[in-house]
């Protein structure tokens, strides 16, 4: 009589949630975003909010809550309401590198969130300033070794995207690097144009005016092959390193316990936008990035793969934030 009572339980349980997801949204829905204006992902979430507000009839507000190398984000997601009308978008960093960077989280990566989809990718470029002697990611190699730790770099943060992908290549090249770090890629970025730093990982799409320029000197893509659009630049890998990549990635959470049906809606009407032939034209093309789409499930292995990939990283550079 219990088991039976306790299928009647869930599979009533099952049709509310599913109910809820056939009505969802039933008010307005904010994306929050870890960084502040300006930058990548509040691009992404701004054109995301834009179509999702037309195709759910429901207001869809972006709020930008930047700070603690995206916690402060992740915080407030981790506490709303699990029914979907808070959502959290940000860079890979939040799930994949903070749990190993921090030995505190003001969150649990897992049991606070729900994981919905990936949304965009990034490839970083390979920069320089112009008077920097080498050309090419082999020279700079040489260049490291000949002089170890006088040449620098400047990263966007404390275990930000651009500082750890340069710490994994000073690990796969067998180089030290001296960091700097900047509270944000563009003031990291107009230093190495001034020539008061020397060299930086920074997305593609944020160099490609300097360096067609002249105002940087651009050594490598991090992207696994060379790109369509710009056959003539090398890849990072090929120069001696194989399999290197330097990218960063955004993606959308609802709050841990968030009803599966309503998860999945979200999934399907968020991949019909972004992998739409308008957005791709509209929105990505111009912002450098490609899609990620996928099903939670295949998100979820995304992140446990790259966790794994950035904890190495992160022990073999003896990095550790209290």
């Amino acid at each position: 009589m219990r088991k039976l009572l306790n299928s009647v339980v869930a599979i009533g349980l099952l049709g509310a949630a599913t109910a809820h997801a056939q009505t969802f949204p039933t008010k307005p829905v904010t994306i929050v975003v870890t960084s502040a204006p300006g930058g990548a992902a509040d691009a992404t979430a701004r054109a995301l909010a834009l179509h999702l507000g037309k195709a759910w009839n429901q207001q869809v507000i972006v709020e930008n809550k930047p700070g603690g190398n995206t916690q402060i984000a992740a915080d407030h997601v981790a506490k709303a309401a699990p029914d979907g009308h808070t959502l959290l978008l940000g860079p890979d960093v939040t799930f994949t590198v903070n749990p190993h960077l921090y030995r505190k989280l003001s969150y649990d990566p897992v049991k606070d969130f729900e994981p919905i989809t990936g949304l965009t990718v990034l490839h970083q470029a390979l920069v320089t300033h112009p008077s920097l002697s080498a050309n090419n990611v082999t020279d700079l190699i040489a260049l490291a070794k000949a002089k170890p730790g006088t040449l620098n770099y400047g990263t966007f943060g404390l275990g930000s995207a651009g500082h750890l992908n340069m710490e994994a290549l000073q690990s796969q090249a067998g180089i030290k690097l001296t960091a700097v770090h900047y509270r944000g890629a563009a003031p990291a970025m107009t230093d190495v144009i001034a020539g008061h730093i020397q060299m930086m990982f920074v997305s593609f799409g944020s160099a490609l005016q300097s360096w067609q320029a002249g105002h940087l000197k651009l050594l490598g893509i991090g992207s696994p092959k060379r790109l369509a659009d710009f056959p003539e630049l090398p890849t990072v890998a090929e120069g001696g390193l194989a399999g290197f990549e330097a990218k960063s990635w955004f993606g959308l959470f609802a709050t841990g316990g968030t009803p599966r049906p309503i998860v999945i809606k979200i999934n399907a009407d968020v991949r019909k936008i972004v992998d739409s032939p308008d957005f791709a034209t509209t929105f990505l093309a111009k912002q450098m990035m490609q899609s990620i789409t996928s099903t939670p499930e295949a998100y979820a292995e995304l992140i446990r793969s790259d966790s794994r990939l950035w904890a190495k990283v992160i022990a073999a550079a003896n990095l550790k934030i209290d």
